[in-house]
């Protein structure tokens, strides 16, 4: 059992220390996330303005070749006018000059906005592409620090990974699988821990619980948090035996 315990442990020495390594990344992963998700967002916003814009301008050239017909049909118009026989036919050729200049006033009007809301659109595009810009010079920036800090780690993460590798085959598969199932409920994976000064985790243990694990002859979990409660001679082992 002795060995047993020496196994398991040893397995949460090499884990701490690959998390420690994990956690010197620090935040830069998340942050790496949540700027290329801003990117993504800017680059749609950029593109559907960029679209409206398009399409008020093709809106604005049928507009402005709706002016010219109408303007066109006014003149047509008002020379009819000079050659009609009737009061009747005078009227109906008003009612049209009235309705072609309405649609002519309603084409300007709608040109002045398409002016306000086609300079916002651009205004919008500039600010989002300098953010962009200023976004991309960022993640770049975050990528290269985390890069940086992954290959001073990389020849050290490397040999850890093989150490587990010897680690979880020295122990039996249901000694590991408790191992494991313990390090996923856990919010800081340490599923071995030193008893230290008869307390688990600053927890302190039942002076049963604490002759038992001293005695080294069986896995020993503490009943608070359900992890496997070692002597500390067993992490002292581990460091003189995997030199990290």
């Amino acid at each position: 059992m002795v060995e047993v315990l020496q196994n398991l442990t040893n397995l949460q020495y090499i884990d701490n220390r690959i998390d420690e390594l994990k956690r010197l990344q620090g935040d830069l992963p998340e942050e790496i996330y949540d700027i290329e998700t801003e990117i993504t967002r800017l680059q749609t916003r950029i593109k559907r303005s960029k679209t409206e814009a398009k399409e008020l301008q093709m809106e604005k050239a049928s507009l402005e070749l709706e002016i010219k017909e109408a303007e066109a049909l006014v003149v047509k118009y008002e020379e009819q006018q000079l050659t009609v026989r009737n009061n009747r036919e005078y009227d109906a050729l008003t009612k049209e000059i009235e309705s072609q200049k309405q649609i002519r006033e309603n084409a300007y009007s709608r040109l002045e906005e398409i002016e306000l809301q086609s300079a916002e659109l651009v205004q919008s595009i500039e600010e989002n592409e300098k953010k962009l810009e200023e976004t991309t010079l960022l993640l770049e920036k975050k990528k290269s620090n985390l890069n940086k800090l992954i290959d001073s780690n990389k020849k050290e993460e490397e040999e850890l990974r093989l150490k587990r590798k010897e680690a979880t085959e020295a122990l039996d598969s249901r000694y590991l699988r408790s191992y494991e199932r313990l390090r996923k409920g856990l919010h800081n994976g340490m599923a071995v821990v030193a008893m230290e000064k008869g307390s688990s985790l600053g927890m302190m243990l039942p002076p049963q619980t604490q002759v038992e694990v001293r005695r080294k002859n069986k896995i020993i979990f503490d009943e608070n948090s359900g992890r496997i409660v070692v002597d500390p001679s067993f992490f002292e082992q581990a460091r003189k035996q995997l030199n990290l």
